[in-house]
C-alpha cells in the first residue's frame, strides 16, 4: 500500500459520501488480508473508488483497464492505489503475472469478470481470466455484488443521493477439471462464478444469469459457514 493512499483514500470516501448513501455493512465480512480474489460486478466508474475506500485499510489492489489512465483524475487514483493495468484487447501476460504476484504476497485482488461496464446494472457475460488466476494461485474467490450505482448521474442531476448497496457472498475455491482447463471447462466455471454474484443481486439486476438458485455449483468448493 502506497503512503499516499493513506491520505487520498479517506478523502475520496468523504467526497463520495456527499452524493452517495452507501450500505457497506456487509464488507466487514471481507478478510483483512488475502490471498483472496474479490469478484465484483461492473456498472460504472463509481464502484471502483467506493469498494476501495470502504475496504481501506485492507491491503487490496485492483485490475483496471489500461484506458483508465486516459482520464487524468481516475488515472491518478489508479496510480495512488497501485492498480494493475490490463490490456483487454489481448492475453495480457504482464497483468496476469502482477496479479499472481499480488496474491502470492497475500493481498486482496479486486477483479470484475465482466471486463467492461454495463451502465444499466444488469449482469453481462463473464470472462475466464478469473478462473485462470484462481486455479494458478489457489486463492479463494469471494463474490461481492453491488447495485444502485446505475442511477448516479440521474440522481446527481436531480440533486438526490444515490443509494449504493454492497452484498457479500460465501467464499469458495475452484476445483480444477480432471481433463485440464479446456475452453468449455473454463466457460462453465466462469458461469458458476458469475452465478454466485447473481444470487446476491435483486432479480432485476441478474441479466444473463437470471436463475442462479438452480445453477450448478459442482466446480465450487465452498468455504466456511
Amino acid at each position: 500500500m502506497k503512503p499516499s493512499s493513506r491520505l487520498v483514500t479517506p478523502l475520496v470516501k468523504a467526497i463520495l459520501s456527499m452524493p452517495c448513501r452507501v450500505d457497506s455493512s456487509e464488507l466487514a465480512r471481507v478478510p483483512r488480508r488475502g490471498p483472496l480474489i474479490v469478484a465484483i460486478n461492473h456498472i460504472n466508474f463509481l464502484e471502483v473508488p467506493l469498494v476501495y475506500a470502504h475496504l481501506y485499510p485492507r491491503d487490496s489492489v485492483g485490475m483496471v483497464k489500461r484506458e483508465t489512465w486516459a482520464n487524468p483524475l481516475i488515472g491518478l487514483l489508479a496510480d495512488v492505489w497501485g492498480s494493475i493495468a490490463l490490456d483487454r484487447g489481448s492475453t495480457d501476460l504482464r497483468a496476469m503475472r502482477l496479479a499472481l504476484d499480488a496474491l502470492a504476497a497475500r493481498r486482496i485482488l479486486l477483479l470484475a469478470p465482466e471486463g467492461t461496464r454495463s451502465g444499466h446494472g444488469r449482469l453481462q457475460r463473464g470472462h475466464g481470466g478469473i478462473v485462470q488466476l484462481a486455479l494458478r494461485s489457489g486463492a479463494p474467490i469471494l463474490p461481492v455484488a453491488h447495485f444502485g450505482g446505475e442511477g448516479f448521474w440521474a440522481n446527481l442531476r436531480s440533486l438526490r443521493k444515490t443509494r449504493f448497496v454492497f452484498r457479500v457472498g460465501q467464499a469458495f475455491r475452484l476445483r480444477a477439471p480432471e481433463g485440464g482447463l479446456t475452453k468449455s471447462a473454463r466457460a462453465e466455471m466462469t458461469d458458476q462464478v458469475m452465478n454466485r454474484l447473481s444470487i446476491l443481486l435483486p432479480p432485476a439486476y441478474r441479466g444473463v444469469y437470471g436463475e442462479p438458485e438452480s445453477a450448478p455449483t459442482d466446480r465450487l468448493e465452498f468455504l466456511g459457514a
